[in-house]
């Protein structure tokens, strides 16, 4: 399911080690978001009140389980893509040979090392989505645990976006940089302005304004 999250986990990311970084945190925050939805989804399924979108609540808590599960593996695999991106900065490239196959490493290592914050993003936004509806047909005991999972989840697409710039940066192939930079742009956008509606929305009824 993934890795397991503890003091000694924090230790190591506090501490001087390449791994886990930010990529890694922003995965973590994912899978807290997920988990106070399935909170949401679990304090709403069996209620009388909530009988008529029960079905609803079951799916999202599944595919927020799924979700949540997906975000722990990306901890791991965003440590383990950096792994290869570091040895081919060390890579010599002394001679037209060393540096043709220095380029030819570092293409591909930070293709790499793009997807997977990428993909964190993506599970992101689909987490935000998820939520949105949550916060709307969920346990109005709830609600407010909605409003903190919108901000985690927009935490994990905004902060593994900072991964996929920071890679692309130094990519030869600018025609795939601008790709990649132009999907995280749009998650960003995308997630921020959903992020933004659901704490809103929450919060106006939380003040019962």
């Amino acid at each position: 399911m993934g890795t397991k999250i503890n003091k000694e986990w924090f230790d190591e990311l506090s501490s001087g080690a390449p791994t886990p970084g930010g990529g890694g945190a922003s995965a973590l925050a994912g899978a807290a978001g997920a988990s106070l939805g399935m909170m949401v989804s679990n304090l709403t399924v069996g209620k009388k009140k909530y009988a008529a979108v029960e079905p609803e609540i079951k799916e999202y808590l599944a595919a927020l389980e799924k979700l949540r599960d997906d975000m722990l593996e990306l901890i791991e695999k965003d440590a383990e893509v950096f792994a290869p991106l570091a040895a081919a900065y060390s890579l010599p490239s002394s001679t037209p040979e060393e540096k043709a196959e220095k380029e030819k490493v570092m293409a591909s290592v930070l293709k790499s090392a793009c997807q997977v914050p990428l993909e964190i993003m993506g599970k992101g936004y689909e987490i935000l989505k998820i939520v949105k509806e949550l916060a709307l047909k969920g346990s109005v005991m709830a609600v407010s645990d909605a409003g903190v999972a919108s901000q985690f989840a927009r935490t994990a697409v905004l902060g593994a976006s900072m991964n996929v710039f920071i890679n692309t940066k130094t990519m030869k192939d600018r025609e795939l940089a601008e790709e990649y930079n132009a999907k995280a742009e749009k998650l960003n956008l995308d997630s921020s302005m959903l992020a933004d509606e659901i704490f809103a929305s929450v919060e106006e009824g939380l003040k019962c304004r």
